[in-house]
């Protein structure tokens, strides 16, 4: 009886002792992959639902000339027709802007509203106003707006020196004119330039979908805030177009022109008087180390007047290491008038101090490799 018990009970405990086992192990998962009636969707409507209020339709309107027709340059159809009277036609584009103040400011790009003649500004809300152009800046493609509404929703705004690649970001404007549209995608790169469309390239790349009118809009961060202002597709030489390489103006750098043309009508920017190019600097390790190789300085510059001259080696500015001539401009061109910079050179295997007090770069000036 005892051995029939011991048959019996033996495979039954087994059994318990497996499906708790089994129970323990995947219970637990089966339920957290469970379908959760509470959760959310992945959404990014309300980073959409904050910033397009601030997002506006731009529309242009430009006087031009008509073509005179073969017959008008005819000497006799001078004669004997009637006085030719020159005739005009409106050409009408479209675009996007970012309201960034209570006063009504509004970024958007300058190429959006160059040579315009009639600025109409719509809002998400449906209504609109007449803009004024507070100031443009063509080195940095930006300007700034203005108009006359009560009640305006400025946009957050973002840190895109923070930024990182692979953050995700959404597009808001006007593309092609169909109002408000949002497109999503992710932060590509970081710094793009060289495509000499601008003195200041620092654009965000982004695979974002944008087309013709997204210009001027907004590039958000997945809580609405304001991290740049789409600008372009570059294409390259290729007619298969741009997908997936969209570039906007980093906000930060939008936020400074703008404040300047508020308050000056232009970008006061600093200036060396400097011509740099980049050169590797190699320490006792056989490492090359970014630096600067000085190949001019301007005369009567703020740099002559402290102390640099052709041939020396800029290794730091401020204690920071240098990394390229862009960055650098980029740097000295966001100081006042008046500041001063610590430059560190290496000048016949001396190490040398200088202090430099930045001065105003002037529109004569022009553009350099760095300022």
């Amino acid at each position: 009886m005892k051995d029939t018990l011991t048959y019996v009970l033996w495979p039954a405990l087994a059994g318990l002792l497996a499906a708790l086992l089994i129970l323990d192990r995947w219970g637990p998962a089966a339920a957290n992959g469970a379908p959760d009636a509470s959760r959310e969707p992945v959404s990014y409507a309300r980073a959409v639902a904050a910033a397009t209020p601030s997002v506006v339709n731009i529309y242009i309107a430009k006087l031009v000339p008509t073509q005179d027709t073969p017959l008008a340059s005819d000497s006799l159809f001078r004669r004997f027709g009637q006085a030719q009277v020159r005739r005009q036609r409106v050409e009408r584009s479209l675009g996007s802007g970012v309201i960034v103040s209570d006063e009504g400011h509004i970024l958007t790009n300058n190429h959006v509203i160059d040579d315009a003649d009639a600025i109409q500004v719509m809002l998400h809300d449906g209504r609109s106003a007449n803009a004024i152009v507070i100031g443009t800046d063509s080195a940095t493609d930006l300007a700034v707006l203005r108009v006359q509404l009560p009640d305006l929703e400025p946009i957050a705004l973002g840190d895109s020196d923070s930024t990182r690649v692979g953050d995700v970001v959404l597009a808001i404007g006007n593309p092609l004119g169909f109002g408000h549209s949002v497109t999503q995608g992710i932060v590509s790169a970081m710094g793009r330039y060289g495509l000499q469309l601008s003195t200041y390239e620092d654009y965000i790349q982004t695979d974002a979908t944008i087309h013709l009118g997204n210009s001027g809009g907004a590039l958000i961060d997945t809580s609405g805030r304001l991290l740049g202002i789409n600008t372009l597709i570059y294409t390259g030489n290729s007619r298969a177009g741009g997908n997936g390489i969209s570039l906007a103006i980093p906000v930060n750098l939008a936020i400074f022109v703008m404040q300047d043309l508020i308050r000056y009508g232009e970008v006061i920017r600093g200036w060396l008087g400097v011509s740099v190019e980049p050169t590797p600097l190699f320490n006792g390790d056989g490492k090359p180390l970014p630096a600067l190789s000085v190949m001019a300085v301007a005369e009567n510059s703020p740099a002559a007047r402290a102390g640099l001259e052709a041939g020396d080696v800029i290794t730091h500015i401020n204690g920071e290491a240098v990394r390229d001539g862009r960055t650098t401009m980029h740097s000295i061109a966001r100081l006042r008038p008046g500041d001063t910079v610590e430059v560190s050179v290496r000048r016949d295997r001396q190490s040398l101090e200088l202090r430099a007090t930045v001065g105003v770069l002037s529109q004569s000036t022009g553009a350099a490799p760095v300022r």
